[in-house]
């Protein structure tokens, strides 16, 4: 596939529209039905059909590792972004909500996914693993309009606040079955190895990620904000420390051994936590959210050309569509709403928190990354019941999300004026 000189033109002049989009778009969709990972999946659809184009609209597979390195890019900064923009101080009770979805609804909702997976699709053990590994998270990218507004908003109520905790730490969580599932794969596979896994990835790695990255974050807000004030980093003003906070999070951590995604959050709570009502948190959380709508475009768009002419959906079949449909409107729910039980937390909101557990990037990185270190049966398939999850996730969220929070923001004005 050679780029000739008109053609990088066309290119230069596409993204440059896009990241206008992505900036405008936001303020046009606030009342609307739509979502901008809509559009932006829209938007690649369209572009990839230029003739001039449609040759790089291509399979994830004949690209696995850039694949895997943009959406791992992609994840970690969106972790950053979540982080820095919860106000709540981290405790066992102030985050109930988050250690009910991560302790109840991620392994229950697992369960059920593996168990789709195996009968609807006909996944080996390893592969249902893998599937149910890969879309038990809730994304932390695409679920953004979801989530709390931003640093000192004070737009955290409990379905906000829970879904942004939950897509924060839930990304570390899954990972040590994503490990399961390749280790599953191994020819010389014992049951030895599960004691091994258990110990090096269900613990180890995420004690390390969990640790490293609380002290990561610790030690930059004390760069940040304590040091004598001519040296401290937020006399510079400069929003993109917070993609230098990512980045040494995240590099630090995945070469010592552990969860990388885990530190990055992690991270973020003890950075936000150094000093909380510095108004140069609202820096940070801009650049990394800027950093993250740009970099979701990105990948949407050529999400969208895969989708439409890369045959990244070649293979589906009713059965699959059925898996898809068991997924986001069964195994989610459900997981979500049974463990809220007793939570005390007003139905409309469990319904809500249920229901958005959102699929999309986080996914597509943690397919990508097993896919490029063991070997799977038909790759396609599993590229195609991932990428249907995720584009069926888009519409589905994206169109409900706006009028949903309307309505419950609306109830919540109600119930706050005749509450005595």
């Amino acid at each position: 596939m050679e780029l000739s000189h008109s053609l990088y033109v066309l290119l230069l002049t596409g993204v440059g529209a896009l990241v206008l989009m992505t900036a405008w778009l936001p303020m046009l969709l606030r009342k609307a039905p739509l979502s901008l990972p809509i559009l932006c999946v829209g938007a690649g659809a369209a572009l990839f059909a230029l003739p001039a184009l449609k040759q790089f609209a291509v399979h994830p597979l004949e690209f696995p590792l850039m694949v895997e390195r943009l959406s791992e890019l992609v994840v970690i900064v969106s972790l950053m972004g979540a982080g820095l923009k919860i106000d709540r101080m981290i405790g066992l009770r102030s985050w109930a909500l988050t250690w009910r979805l991560l302790g109840i609804a991620m392994p229950i909702t697992m369960l059920i996914v593996a168990c789709l997976a195996w009968g609807l699709t006909g996944a080996s053990a390893a592969a249902a693993l893998l599937i149910a590994a890969v879309l038990a998270p809730t994304d932390p990218v695409l679920a953004s309009d979801v989530q709390v507004s931003g640093p000192g908003k004070g737009t955290e109520d409990e379905a906000r606040f829970a879904l942004t905790s939950e897509a924060g730490f839930n990304d570390g969580f899954a990972f040590p079955f994503v490990h399961l599932a390749i280790t599953l794969t191994a020819a010389t596979f014992v049951a030895g190895d599960l004691l091994e896994w258990f110990i090096r990835d269900l613990l180890w790695k995420t004690i390390l990620g969990a640790a490293v990255g609380y002290a990561i974050g610790r030690g930059l807000g004390y760069l940040t904000f304590h040091l004598p004030m001519r040296a401290n980093l937020s006399r510079t003003g400069d929003g993109f420390v917070a993609l230098g906070a990512t980045l040494l999070a995240y590099g630090v951590v995945e070469t010592l051994g552990g969860f990388g995604f885990l530190a990055v959050f992690v991270s973020a709570l003890a950075l936000r936590n150094a000093s909380r009502d510095h108004e140069y948190h609202q820096r940070l959380h801009g650049f990394a959210e800027e950093a993250e709508r740009l970099l979701m475009m990105v990948l949407l768009v050529l999400f969208g050309g895969m989708v439409a002419f890369g045959g990244l959906l070649a293979s589906l079949d009713w059965r699959m569509l059925v898996f898809v449909t068991g997924v986001l409107l069964v195994a989610r729910p459900a997981a979500g709403l049974f463990s809220l039980l007793g939570s005390n937390l007003p139905w409309r909101e469990q319904l809500v928190i249920s229901f958005f557990g959102i699929r999309g990037v986080g996914s597509i990185y943690y397919l990508a990354f097993a896919l490029n270190h063991a070997s799977f049966a038909d790759p396609r398939r599993l590229w195609a019941i991932v990428g249907g999850v995720v584009l069926a996730s888009i519409l589905l969220h994206g169109i409900t999300v706006t009028p949903a929070l309307r309505l419950l923001d609306r109830w919540q004005r109600r119930r706050a004026e005749i509450s005595p």
